[in-house]
């Protein structure tokens, strides 16, 4: 080989542009983070933790569940992933807002007891959101629709508590909660094994194409 023929081939290599590095899947965190939370809730509703500790959740509700699926958002929306991250970024929303609540309610900041009844109101709102956020998704595959209808179906059922104190609604809730929490593991797990180098695993079809 000559040596031009070797300053050819070297300037080709120069030239052509390094392999772009994996975009990576949000997701992956997110779900993760999600689960702490939602357990510790649900866990709380089936009377496993006792009424009077409900300020015991606040910690994974609000430093893992809420905090990293805020980051998970963030980084979806670097990536350009601007559902995923609306998505992550809902649900951080409403952990944050739920921990936040809690933790005022059991210590008596901004006002709030446990006797001045604010969870319907905020029980209600978030109800509408994550609806609306079930009905703008259904081009997903039905494994997260599935689990956003168990959502809408926790959080109705825990504004019935609410609303009514019958334990009956929190132990249907818990186990509501406990049903989305097994959707989105699995959904997880998927993730995992495909970032893992394996194969997919059965999602379902999306409800509208």
């Amino acid at each position: 080989m000559s040596v031009e023929s070797d300053l050819q081939s070297g300037a080709q290599a120069a030239a052509a542009p390094a392999p772009a590095a994996p975009a990576g899947n949000p997701t992956l965190l997110g779900l993760a983070a999600f689960l702490p939370g939602a357990l510790s809730l649900g866990l709380w509703l089936v009377g496993y933790l006792p009424a009077a500790d409900l300020g015991g959740i606040a910690p994974a509700v609000l430093a893992s569940s809420g905090l990293f699926l805020l980051i998970s958002a963030v980084w979806a929306a670097r990536l350009g992933a601007s559902a995923v991250a609306a998505i992550l970024g809902t649900f951080s929303a409403f952990w944050l807002s739920l921990g936040v609540l809690v933790a005022a309610m059991t210590n008596g900041w901004l006002g709030l007891t446990a006797e001045s009844a604010p969870l319907p109101t905020f029980l209600l709102s978030w109800l509408i959101v994550f609806v609306a956020l079930t009905l703008v998704t259904l081009r997903l595959p039905l494994a997260f629709t599935a689990g956003f209808l168990f959502v809408d179906i926790t959080v109705a059922l825990v504004l019935a508590f609410a609303l009514s104190g019958t334990q009956l609604y929190a132990t249907l809730a818990g186990v509501a909660l406990f049903v989305f929490s097994a959707i989105f593991a699995y959904i997880w797990a998927d993730g995992m094994v495909q970032e893992l180098g394996g194969k997919a695993m059965p999602m379902g079809n999306a409800i509208q194409r």
